[in-house]
């Protein structure tokens, strides 16, 4: 009878053993997916920060560009002036003593 009692409680701790293992499986698994849903949610925020930095970053240079434009456009308008101003008053010249005769 001691033996068949040993059995029972040896067959009983093993089983509270599986029962204990099985349950720290289990929680190691869903600590291992929260980890995981952590770190994806936490790539997300750095993806749509570096995303957000690099939109920023271009408008700027977009801007700071679009000023550089006006900039030589107005450089390259003043220029023409200069260069067809005199060239405006020979032509008005020549048309006037044309007219004249």
């Amino acid at each position: 009878m001691e033996v068949i009692k040993k059995i029972k409680s040896a067959e009983k701790e093993a089983q509270e053993l599986v029962e204990q293992a099985r349950a720290g499986v289990v929680k190691d698994a869903e600590e291992g997916r929260l980890d995981r849903v952590k770190a994806m949610s936490e790539a997300e925020q750095e993806r749509k920060k570096a995303l957000s930095g690099a939109v920023e970053s271009a408008r700027a240079e977009g801007l700071a560009e679009v000023e550089e434009l006006k900039k030589q456009a107005e450089k390259d308008r003043e220029s023409l002036r200069s260069e067809t101003a005199g060239k405006m008053d020979k032509a008005a010249k020549k048309v006037m003593d044309y007219l004249k005769g």
